[in-house]
């Protein structure tokens, strides 16, 4: 393995030590002068740190970059912001016309609202981006961390609010919702995306119901999450849904392998 291919494939090591001192740093002035313009630097970065951290990690299993920077912070940014949209929207008609939503109801919305930006780009872009399966959890994982910081951003300002504007409370939230989040949202997207390019690389009616069942399975692991919760309930749904990818990603590093070696020795 080259000095380039380390470095894609720890590269998420030095994500995660440079994003955390930079949340660290802006913890510890915010704290010694208490000045509020802070809290939304605060509150990004906490946000963003962990997730982004594990879309580093995700690009980075092939041999090879199989997403450029562009698309990736692409699928973060308008993946996230669409989804959060769509799925916000949807949740408030399905609540003012049935109460309460129950929690599959939730589970049902934000994973399809999810896979509107993936959707897109298979749509428009196929040609670019349908050629490896690999390619698609990646863009799945990093359109679902999106959504994920988007999220605890809101949760954490929600938090300070109601707080009174403690720190402690903010950052409380900020750290389990930002520390489980590849447990979630990513890891759930990236293997409804598994599915969707299994589908749309090869379409037969055995991939279409692969594609189904995992989105079936994305929403189940959702429901648990959110409508048992509990620290057993956390580990046990996390421990499936990251194990699972990561069996795609190297099941799709295996796929990859012939290509790596082509781009590593060329004719």
């Amino acid at each position: 393995m080259g000095a380039q291919q380390l470095a894609r494939r720890w590269g998420w090591i030095g994500t995660f030590l440079v994003g955390g001192a930079l949340y660290l740093a802006v913890l510890a002035v915010l704290t010694d002068t208490g000045n509020p313009n802070l809290f939304p630097t605060m509150i990004l970065l906490g946000a963003l740190v962990v997730p982004l951290t594990f879309v580093t990690f995700a690009a980075g299993r092939s041999g090879r970059w199989l997403i450029d920077g562009p698309t990736l912070g692409g699928c973060l940014l308008f993946g996230g912001v669409v989804g959060v949209v769509v799925a916000g929207l949807l949740e408030y008609d399905a609540m003012r016309r049935l109460g309460t939503l129950p929690m599959v109801g939730v589970g049902l919305i934000e994973e399809a609202a999810k896979l509107v930006v993936p959707a897109v780009l298979v749509v428009f872009f196929g040609r670019r981006y349908r050629t490896s399966v690999g390619r698609g959890i990646v863009i799945g994982v990093a359109v679902g961390t999106g959504f994920a910081v988007l999220e605890t951003m809101g949760y954490a300002f929600v938090a300070l609010l109601q707080s009174g504007g403690n720190v402690g409370a903010a950052e409380q939230t900020l750290f389990i919702r930002g520390l489980l989040s590849p447990a979630g949202h990513a890891a759930w997207t990236g293997l409804t995306c598994w599915g969707l390019w299994r589908f749309v690389i090869e379409p037969t009616g055995k991939h279409f119901a692969g594609f189904l069942g995992m989105y079936v399975l994305a929403v189940g692991l959702h429901t648990a999450w959110d409508g048992i919760g509990g620290r057993i309930t956390y580990a046990v749904v996390g421990a499936i849904s990251i194990g699972l990818l990561l069996l795609g990603l190297k099941l799709a590093q295996r796929a990859e392998a012939p290509v790596d070696r082509a781009h590593a020795h060329p004719a």
